[in-house]
């Protein structure tokens, strides 16, 4: 996987852009001015971001796996620590499927039923491969979702959720707090 360099990610125009930024150069950009990228931050291949007018917020030491797409004119905010594994589709937006109203963004806006929203993860959010995050979602510190779920509603800090929808399991461990505090003391000393 090739990275874009500095000078490439200056260029596309988004809105900041931290230290350590590994973006891959077959990853797809929309509306950069939209999008802030924070420190030790890696996007890999076949990733699409498209950014609404909420925009995208990626927060610090944050990965983004081969082919998930973050779409919708909703914000969407992946705080520190998150980890989006492969496939995850993050979505701010979503048609009226009830028929209605048209659907596909080709059909022009008074004739659709589009409802756009927010998605928030905390801190150390983990997301599990082909998993589907809809819009208006807010996954608090420490959530884990399992892989191939469909995320439709609000997650409780450091629990575990899983299925189609997906429901809670139980608690995720809080070990991972003392790793990033002796992390982020080590990298101060640098």
């Amino acid at each position: 996987m090739a990275h874009l360099v500095r000078e490439e990610l200056e260029r596309m125009g988004f809105a900041s852009v931290g230290r350590n930024v590994l973006l891959s150069d077959r990853a797809s950009f929309y509306n950069c001015s939209r999008i802030s990228l924070g420190d030790n931050v890696r996007i890999d291949d076949f990733c699409v971001l498209s950014a609404g007018l909420g925009g995208i917020e990626i927060g610090d030491y944050v990965h983004v796996a081969v082919y998930t797409s973050l779409i919708g004119a909703g914000r969407i905010v992946l705080s520190d620590f998150c980890n989006l594994s492969s496939r995850v589709s993050v979505y701010s937006s979503s048609d009226d499927y009830s028929g209605a109203s048209m659907t596909n963004p080709m059909v022009p806006a008074k004739y659709t039923g589009v409802t756009h929203a927010d998605v928030l993860m905390g801190k150390h959010v983990i997301v599990g491969a082909g998993s589907v995050i809809l819009p208006g979602v807010t996954l608090g510190e420490g959530v884990s979702v399992g892989a191939l779920s469909l995320v439709n509603r609000d997650c409780e800090p450091f629990s575990v959720y899983a299925g189609i929808p997906a429901r809670r399991f139980g608690e995720r461990k809080r070990d991972l707090l003392a790793l990033e505090a002796e992390l982020l003391r080590g990298s101060e000393r640098r």
